[in-house]
């Protein structure tokens, strides 16, 4: 609940790693929010300018593992857990790049799946993405106003949302990109706050609507990464816990088909009950058989 402090639970080494203090500078930028609206990318060179070009986590370019499309050829529960630790680069006009780790995500199965867009392997203009090859980029409208970025996977209609990153390298742009959609005023956000919703991440990382249909394993605009300085999460560290904002689909609602590393601050929302059945092995109890099977193939994203 909003204004009250959360008791984290233990983590083990490896998410201790990743979400360990960083030195971090707050930058007040000189750039317009209209200048940002218009045209955000080149506006934000002085931004990226202000801090190193990369972060403490990429140390040589070298290192830099991009993902190509054998990594999305998986089932959409499968892929959903695998972006967990995964990198999003997003590449400007400038050439300057923001970078976020992903620590949360939501699998939509497509078929059966009644929250997903593509249930009752419904295709539309708007949904084509989710049925195109894995690794393609699905990025629709909310409320009219806000984006959210989803990545198709195997199986008919199945797609990945992405809801929530830690910033990594571009925080101050990020903070000019979020400041361009708020009201002039507004306190300043947090590292945490600036990508700990799919809306937000699209905003920080400046991800538009034409990015639908691209390929995330070839586009030179965005592109996922592995992390070498990161181990891969172990299973006990991702928490699976029922998707946001899909109240009205009953029982797939409680589907447990979202997915977040535990104890980490940039989660959008932390499900205590989720964790603690995580810890005892249950949550595969709200499985039946077919569905679990269906993670080879059937299925989707999700929408609000």
């Amino acid at each position: 609940m909003a204004g009250r402090k959360r008791k984290m639970l233990p983590v083990t080494d490896a998410v201790a790693a990743i979400i360990k203090h960083k030195n971090q500078t707050d930058l007040t930028l000189n750039v317009s929010p209209a200048k940002l609206k218009n045209n955000p990318c080149e506006t934000l060179e002085n931004a990226q300018n202000c801090e190193a070009q990369h972060s403490h986590y990429f140390t040589n370019n070298d290192l830099h593992q991009r993902l190509e499309e054998d990594f999305f050829k998986q089932s959409c529960i499968s892929l959903a857990k695998a972006f967990i630790g995964k990198v999003l680069v997003r590449r400007c006009a400038d050439g300057s790049e923001l970078r976020g780790r992903i620590v949360e995500t939501e699998a939509y199965l497509g078929g059966e799946d009644k929250a997903s867009h593509s249930a009752g392997g419904k295709r539309t203009e708007r949904n084509t993405a989710m049925f195109m090859k894995p690794g393609t980029i699905y990025v629709y409208l909310i409320y009219g106003i806000y984006l959210c970025m989803n990545v198709s996977s195997e199986g008919e209609g199945a797609a990945v949302l992405l809801r929530s990153l830690e910033p990594l390298q571009g925080q101050p742009a990020m903070r000019q990109l979020r400041a361009a959609r708020r009201r002039e005023g507004a306190r300043l956000l947090k590292d945490k706050e600036l990508c700990n919703g799919p809306s937000k991440l699209c905003q920080a990382l400046n991800i538009p609507r034409c990015f639908d249909r691209r390929n995330l394993a070839a586009d030179p605009e965005v592109w996922l990464e592995k992390d070498p300085n990161i181990n891969p999460a172990e299973p006990n560290d991702i928490v699976s816990a029922p998707r946001i904002g899909i109240e009205s689909h009953g029982e797939w609602a409680k589907k447990p088909w979202r997915f977040y590393l535990r104890g980490h601050p940039c989660v959008s929302v932390v499900n205590k009950e989720a964790e603690r059945q995580s810890v005892s092995g249950n949550v595969t109890s709200n499985l039946v058989p077919s569905e679990v099977q269906s993670h080879t193939g059937q299925h989707n994203v999700k929408k609000t």
